[in-house]
């Protein structure tokens, strides 16, 4: 797939991975690419490890297959770290981003010697800060949109607002909390864009 983005959430039943990976197949779309966001079946049951991907491309997409080597990893639920080989086929100039309170250089260990760039996103505080609960995929979809640059900061808000209009249709203020997480997303993490870990 030539200059296309691969990526693969990793996270558990409940918290949201699949649907950020849908939501950003749908947004890219919009915005003009290819593109393919799908789940990996596996237990389906809620706190069980899932994993979803993510293709986007400006052309046509010819492969269906899971990714197994992925520019940019996204791991939702900072326990898998314990578990699951995130960084497993991730290539050496892509990024993870981890949902974690921790900074970058606290959870590298967790990495099995993966020496590319690496972002931290304390999805729960921002959800919790924004929404009054912890629902940790929209940072972590921002997240992804920040470190890959897959597109521009304005065109996602833009479409995201009116994906959420559309879903949320009778739940103003969860609109609004979901536009106040994906921002404060995006600015948590501009400083760092440039000089991750690596």
């Amino acid at each position: 797939m030539e200059q296309g983005l691969e990526i693969r959430w990793h996270g558990r039943g409940g918290q949201g991975a699949k649907t950020a990976a849908l939501l950003l197949a749908d947004v890219a779309f919009k915005t003009g690419a290819n593109v393919q966001g799908f789940p990996e079946y596996g237990p389906e049951r809620m706190g069980a490890p899932i994993t979803a991907y993510n293709r986007i491309c400006r052309d046509r997409i010819r492969v269906h297959s899971n990714i197994y080597t992925p520019d940019l990893v996204v791991v939702v639920d900072e326990t898998l770290l314990h578990s699951v080989d995130v960084t497993a086929g991730l290539k050496e100039d892509g990024a993870v981003i981890i949902n974690t309170p921790k900074k970058p250089e606290e959870i590298t260990g967790l990495l099995n010697g993966y020496k590319g760039k690496v972002y931290t996103v304390d999805a729960k505080r921002i959800s919790i800060d924004t929404l009054g609960k912890n629902f940790p995929n929209s940072p972590m979809l921002a997240a992804a949109v920040a470190v890959s640059g897959v597109m521009d900061r304005e065109a996602f808000i833009n479409e995201m607002r009116s994906s959420y209009e559309h879903k949320f249709a009778k739940k103003p203020e969860v609109i609004e909390g979901n536009m106040k997480a994906l921002n404060m997303t995006f600015e948590e993490l501009e400083p760092f864009l440039d000089k991750a870990s690596a």
